[in-house]
């Protein structure tokens, strides 16, 4: 569990299957990340409980610290495709605009950068999606170079563990 001034980050598990089913349900949100059926958020929730159990990362339910609500989902995920570890974020749109998205991102480099042996972490993202690449350049991620996830074009940006 990471704790921030605001918010509790904690792995994600299949026990949030309502709420990710419901995050991913609004058109604003899913825009770039896709909708979720139940069963398809199941399979997703185990292999992001699996990636904690065999790499001791991963995804992470966002919670506000006041309220306990949950409010999205932030973390680390492993790509073996791209044998990248990316830091994601998707918040409720209702909390869009206040700094959620660079704090969890925040305590999520953090922590990825003391725990895990990675020389940098991505972060990917569509053409369009210019709310995220603000928070990604907040975090100091440059973009590094062009790819493709699930057959769309993406932007790699990057952030190289720090020196000293």
């Amino acid at each position: 569990m990471i704790k921030t001034d605001r918010l509790i980050l904690r792995p994600l598990t299949t026990s949030y299957l309502d709420a990710f089913v419901d995050l991913h349900a609004d058109p604003r949100v899913n825009r770039f990340v896709g909708a979720y059926s139940r069963e398809r958020a199941a399979e997703r929730l185990t292999a992001v409980e699996l990636q904690w159990e065999t790499r001791g990362h991963g995804l992470c339910a966002v919670e506000l610290r006041s309220t306990g609500e949950f409010i999205g989902r932030s973390g680390l995920q492993y790509w073996e495709r791209y044998d990248e570890v990316e830091l994601g974020w998707t918040l409720r749109a209702r909390a869009w605009g206040q700094g959620y998205a660079t704090e969890a991102g925040r305590a999520c480099l953090d922590w990825g950068f003391a725990n895990l042996d990675a020389e940098y972490f991505t972060a990917l993202m569509r053409p369009g999606n210019d709310a995220s690449i603000r928070v990604a350049e907040r975090l100091g991620f440059a973009p590094r170079r062009q790819d493709t996830l699930s057959g769309d074009p993406v932007t790699v940006y990057a952030i190289d563990r720090p020196t000293g």
